[in-house]
């Protein structure tokens, strides 16, 4: 949700995600497993942060909960004053395409249809008329170096394109946040530069965004480097791009 100016509401304390207390607890046969154990967070808006961590330190559960793909067991988790740590699956799929733009690694493009249609689709699901999806998928497009692209099917385009067309797809509904799920796994160093600069860029335009890597030099990109380990922070750090 967008306040005066169109910038996202906050909460009281000035925050875009308030964080308390978080835990995540999975059942697996007769074992349970602790992902997240008390996390407490907090992240302003027109933030840039990375989350690293090794495999099983809770990182992609802590995504999946920021995303509102997942509800915690216990704990607090406020987007942008709005308690979602309560929400049933519908109000959070409601969270999800107003609030919130995903990059994954895989891209999750429709094969059969254009990069401009595939930027298009979340305004479709959102209820826009035709006219006005169209222009604003142009506008992403273009935002993200495409224009010469979008009618263009995915299997006619490059990995670092494919990428591209993924972000202009989060980029499209405006939301609140961009989380960005190793958005350069995929990718070879050259092109994974280059997707770098367009997080730059879209981070300079005023944007908050989360990003989950397991690599230094692309987490070195960010501002903040937050760490977990065993389903807890470990170092929360400012970072100095490079």
């Amino acid at each position: 949700m967008s306040g005066v100016n169109g910038k996202p509401s906050l909460s009281a304390n000035g925050h875009l995600i308030e964080i308390r207390n978080l835990v995540k607890i999975y059942t697996v046969g007769s074992e349970k497993v602790h992902a997240l154990s008390g996390v407490d967070l907090n992240i302003g808006s027109n933030e840039y942060v990375a989350i690293m961590g090794p495999s099983g330190s809770g990182k992609s559960t802590l995504m999946n909960l920021v995303g509102c793909l997942d509800t915690p067991t216990s704990g607090d988790y406020v987007l942008a004053g709005e308690n979602v740590s309560k929400l049933g699956d519908s109000q959070l799929a409601d969270i999800r395409n107003r609030r919130i733009g995903f990059v994954f690694q895989t891209f999750n493009l429709l094969a059969r249809t254009s990069a401009l249609h595939n930027v298009e689709l979340p305004l479709i699901y959102a209820g826009l008329p035709a006219a006005e999806r169209r222009k604003r998928a142009k506008e992403a497009c273009i935002a993200v170096g495409l224009e010469d692209r979008m009618h263009h099917k995915p299997n006619e385009l490059s990995g670092g394109q494919r990428q591209r067309v993924a972000i202009a797809r989060a980029l499209v509904t405006n939301p609140s946040i961009i989380l960005a799920d190793e958005p350069t796994g995929n990718l070879d160093s050259k092109t994974g530069a280059e997707i770098m600069q367009i997080f730059e860029k879209i981070f300079q335009n005023g944007n908050t965004i989360v990003l989950v890597t397991h690599e230094e030099d692309i987490a070195r990109h960010t501002r903040r480097i937050v760490r977990l380990r065993d389903g807890l922070i470990e170092s929360d750090a400012l970072s100095t791009p490079h």
